[in-house]
């Protein structure tokens, strides 16, 4: 009997040939050691299995040539309980050890799961800017069930192969020596047919899911909202059902080829099989034709000959499942063990009573990208995040090469030679140091106000304030003390930050507010919902904070849903505020209620905004006009117009027309 993991493993293994370290086997056992007994019990439940097996051609073995012969009614009648029995037996060993081995299977998903959420958790703003979304479920999915598989699955396999194979080989030599040899002898037959046939099976299986996640790709960019507004607005309705029809008809022509292949695969193998059990019936037949032993004996011999084959086509297997599995927790491990960006010291102590003192002291930043602090590029077959074209699907449109083979761009700074030409354009904000000698000090209440054109390093500027990033150089401090020297949950706690791009859960207004403060009240809910001036409009929605808000908070407007933003940090009651004053994409109306609740927001507290209104510029205690990375203008308003620089040049151009 042909193992179906058999042929599969060939077809997953793809190229990656891990090196199956001592280092790496501990480990990868260290999370089978909480299940210690259930893997125990499993073991057991293998061994009875085992032998229940081979207790069934025994009794036909005995009714052939003894009960039908002597004409035994009474053992005739006995044998056949035992055999409706055996099955049931075999059943039960078979519900408890898939239990034990569920038990195992789950429990390790679980451990795995939990540990590389946690790890995330702490992971920098960096790494997920590196990191596609995609890959990261497939780590915590794929990868994780891949690894837990080679626990409860491969080593249990293998375990079992080995077991029933030396059980078989054992009671087949003592039924007879000469047709268990000719039997082995057909083993290579299985592997080199296995091995050939596999392969082809295997890549047309790869491109079979290449094609499929091609399809798949396409119609998730033209069903999404987006997409489909897309299409419709550029009439593109019947080019893009043709362009589907094309990969449907890919995705079909190899599903049929797959099936031949899949059907040819197992009638060679089948065949193979039927050579070895041919020659050991010729063979046997002739034995009991001389009289060397009875048919119930080669009777007896074919079942277990079947048997055998199935458990040695496992192990000829067991080195590609097993290095397969071990890729999975490769992939898993490298995650555990990727080192963090925003490191808390061990030492590190928990702000309490926080003033709200804020100091920028020399500080640099640049966006480096350290590669060992991210994830090594996998393919995998069948994911929509490898189809990187999804309508053109070739190179032809993505621009010139340069002379290393990397795709040439036209944003973001380079990484080697001279920024003299990012910096022969005095108006362009591209540069390799995103903040540059960057100091200042916002004490207690004070109002700061950004501006600056875009990309001039605003936002990265506040990303380093909850350390989101660390600075290349320089110190920040709060109330004095050094971020790095403070836990990041106590900081975490003093910082409210609302950015220009609101993100809400799936979820309902009171969940996404309440995740500032779990265990807020319904008072303070709505005192929150009431200074961001939202509170009249929930109350109007038939649910009211039960409503759910949609994917993104995509059921509510952007002036909604920045207010709901405004509320949740309220509900924080942190002293210091971070905010991105963006209002220029909302109506007038709803404008005019989030400048309201602004500045109820930031009375009394640290504030650092980004600002896009004069309102809020006018009211700042300093100014910080930022241009290239760098504050090339503080002060005033008033100020600031004296000097005529580059503050002057946005009033005129972005503020002034707020007067008339």
């Amino acid at each position: 009997m042909w193992h179906g993991g058999g042929w599969f493993s060939y077809m997953r293994s793809g190229d990656q040939k891990p090196k199956v370290t001592r280092e790496l086997l501990l480990r990868v056992l260290s999370y089978a050691r909480p299940y210690w007994w259930q893997i125990s019990g499993m073991l057991v439940m293998i061994l009875l299995s085992t032998g229940v097996s081979l207790i069934s051609p025994l009794i036909f073995r005995t009714m052939i040539d003894q009960v039908l012969p002597q004409k035994d009614f009474n053992r005739l009648v006995t044998l056949a309980l035992a055999l409706l029995f055996l099955p049931i037996l075999s059943g039960g060993i078979s519900v408890l050890q898939r239990r034990l081995n569920a038990a195992v299977g789950e429990g390790v998903i679980y451990d795995l799961r939990v540990a590389l959420f946690s790890r995330l958790q702490r992971m920098s703003l960096r790494f997920f800017t590196n990191t596609k979304v995609g890959e990261l479920m497939s780590r915590l999915n794929n990868d994780v069930v891949g690894a837990q598989n080679a626990i409860s699955n491969t080593i249990v396999g293998i375990v079992t192969n080995i077991i029933e194979t030396v059980a078989l080989l054992a009671v087949m030599l003592t039924l007879e020596w000469r047709l268990t040899i000719l039997s082995v002898l057909v083993l290579p037959l299985f592997i080199i047919a296995a091995s050939r046939l596999g392969i082809t099976l295997r890549d047309t299986a790869r491109k079979a899911m290449d094609l499929n996640a091609q399809m798949n790709a396409h119609m998730n960019e033209t069903l999404n909202i987006g997409g489909a507004l897309l299409v419709k607005l550029f009439g593109r309705a019947k080019d893009e059902s043709n362009r589907f029809s094309q990969r449907a008809a890919n995705v079909r022509d190899i599903g049929v080829r797959r099936a031949v292949l899949g059907s040819t695969f197992f009638m060679i193998l089948g065949l193979v099989s039927a050579v070895g059990t041919a020659l050991v019936y010729g063979l046997g037949g002739y034995y009991v034709i001389l009289g060397t032993f009875t048919i119930g004996t080669i009777v007896a011999f074919g079942a277990y000959l079947e048997q055998l084959y199935g458990s040695l086509q496992g192990l000829a297997s067991a080195p590609v499942d097993f290095s397969t599995s071990m890729v999975s927790f490769e992939r898993v491990f490298e995650l555990l063990d990727l080192p963090h960006d925003i490191e808390e010291k061990k030492d590190a102590m928990e702000l309490k009573d926080v003033k709200g003192e804020l100091v920028f002291d020399n500080v640099t930043f640049r966006y480096t990208v350290d590669e060992d602090k991210l994830l090594s590029e996998v393919k995998r077959y069948g994911s929509m995040d490898n189809v990187t074209a999804v309508l053109s699907l070739t190179d032809k449109d993505r621009g010139p090469k340069t002379e290393d083979g990397q795709q040439s761009t036209a944003y973001g700074p380079r990484r080697n030679g001279s920024s003299s030409d990012l910096e022969a354009d005095s108006t362009s904000q591209a540069r390799e140091v995103a903040l540059e000698g960057i100091s200042f000090k916002a004490s207690p209440g004070q109002l700061i106000a950004l501006v600056g054109p875009s990309g001039a390093g605003k936002t990265t500027l506040t990303y380093l304030i909850p350390r989101l990033y660390d600075p290349t150089d320089g110190v920040i401090r709060i109330d004095g003390h050094d971020l790095k020297d403070v836990t990041l949950d106590s900081l975490s706690s003093a910082i409210g930050m609302v950015t220009q791009e609101t993100y809400l859960f799936h979820d309902t207004i009171r969940t996404n507010l309440t995740y500032a403060k779990m265990d807020a009240t319904q008072a303070e809910i709505e005192a929150a919902a009431k200074a961001a001036n939202i509170h009249n409009f929930i109350m109007d929605l038939p649910e009211r904070y039960d409503t759910i808000v949609g994917e993104r908070g995509y059921r509510l407007s952007g002036g909604e849903k920045q207010r709901i933003a405004l509320a949740r940090v309220i509900l924080k009651d942190p002293r210091i505020l971070v905010l991105d004053e963006a209002t220029s994409h909302l109506d007038s109306e709803s404008e005019a209620l989030i400048q309201d609740a602004l500045k109820r927001v930031m009375a009394g507290r640290t504030s650092i905004v980004i600002a896009h209104r004069l309102s809020t510029i006018l009211a700042a205690d300093l100014i910080l006009v930022m241009d290239r990375g760098r504050i090339v203008e503080r002060g005033t308003h008033d100020e600031l117009l004296a000097i005529n620089g580059l503050y002057a040049q946005l009033y005129e151009t972005q503020f002034k027309r707020e007067r008339v």
